[in-house]
Formats: C-alpha cells, structure tokens, sequence
C-alpha cells in the first residue's frame, strides 16, 4: 500500500498510509505515514470502540496537511495478547459416523448463522466457499492429511483461499459464542489448537508440504507463524 501511495501522490492525489509494522514503514516511505502499533489486523485499533477509531483516523488525517514527507507514531500502543486463547463452548458429537472435523463444523451452523447477523457478514466466509460447503471442503483437507495427493483431493479452489473461508466460517461462529471482542489471533489460535478442523488444517499443511507442493499452495493454509 505504501508502494501504491507514491503511484497516487505522482498522479496529484494526496494519501495516507496506516502502518502496523515500523520497518516495513520506514522501508517503503511512504509520502505520508503513521505507524499504529497495534496487532496485525487491526489497523484502527479497538473493536466496537468508535471513539478509539476516530481518534487514529484523525491522525491520520491530520498528516494531510504536510507539505513534505512525514513518519509519525499514534500516541497509544495495544499489545497483541501474547498467547491469549478464546475460550469458546464446542457443539457435542451429533454424527457418530461422520470425521469429528465435519461433524463438528455441521454442529457449529446456528452459531455461524447468527455471527454473520450480529457482524451484517463482514466475517462470513464465501470468498471462495459458501457456509453451506463448508463441510465438503473440510473433507477435502482430511483426505489430504490421510495422505491423498493434494491435486486428487477435490479442494473446491485455490487451497488458501478455501482455508481462509474454513477458519472465517469458525471465527465467526466464535464471536457469537463470546460476549466480547477477542485478543488479536485469540480466535485463530483456539481454531488452529482447540478444534478437530484445525488440527485437520494443520495436518493437511504438513501433508502438502511433505508432498512438495508448491510452497504458496501450503504454506499459507494457517498464518505463515504455524
């Protein structure tokens, strides 16, 4: 984004970069900067705290006004939870004969469905996968991880983007299942640590990479940290 705005400052069209990393600000140089130090994800800090949010737009957009090129820092820092987990209930076994991974996403829909209501489908998954095919995606990973080739396998799309779609799918049924907004990554660590699909996941990552595909095929199934 830093890289685009020196193309839209060329063209006459003042920017604003907000920055979550300083290095990769202070690399780029943006024409105008501010570094937020706050967990990756969340550029404008706080979730469900406008008060937060309008204070780092406003310093953001107090920065128009240099004639010359700025780096500055927002006046608050937010610490990124460390290892902080969600602790989230699971649905009980209803299939016994379906994989726990499966049975556990089917048991997991009525939370889906009113995460999507409460969040108007900001975190719904349906980039590549609807909440209706998330089951049979998830199949397609556990076939991975018992050791089918990853291109025989049936994944429904570029395998990191159904990945993406199969973690939103469960985060957002986390959120309907908490009273409040999660640590930054809480909800992913208790995806990929606490549940039966992340452990398939992390598996099929395993699988793809033992199997040499290429490395943005598995590499970016979980954050590239796991």
């Amino acid at each position: 984004m830093s890289t685009l705005a020196h193309v839209f400052e060329a063209a006459g069209i003042a920017t604003v970069s907000l920055c979550s990393i300083r290095e990769q600000m202070e690399s780029t140089a943006p024409p105008r900067g501010l570094w937020c130090d706050f967990p990756l994800g969340r550029p404008l800090g706080k979730p469900g705290d406008p008060e937060f949010q309008h204070r780092v737009l406003a310093a953001a957009f107090a920065l128009l006004d240099a004639t010359e090129p700025v780096m500055t820092e927002f006046d608050e820092a937010i610490a990124d939870g460390g290892d902080e987990m969600l602790a989230c209930p699971m649905p009980p076994r209803h299939d016994p004969d379906a994989h726990p991974a499966v049975d556990e996403a089917n048991g997991l829909r009525a939370a889906y469905d009113r995460g999507v209501e409460m969040t108007e489908g900001r975190f719904a998954a349906g980039r590549t996968v609807d909440a209706d095919d998330i089951p049979s995606a998830i199949e397609a990973f556990i076939r991975i991880a018992e050791g089918t080739a990853w291109k025989e396998a049936g994944i429904p799309g570029m395998p990191m983007r159904v990945s993406h779609d199969i973690r939103s799918y469960y985060e957002t049924a986390a959120l309907a299942m908490v009273d409040h907004a999660p640590a930054a990554w809480a909800s992913t660590r208790w995806f990929l640590d606490e549940t039966e699909t992340g452990k398939v996941m992390l598996a099929a990552r395993q699988a793809m990479q033992d199997q040499d595909a290429p490395q943005p095929m598995w590499f970016y199934l979980t954050p590239g940290d796991r």
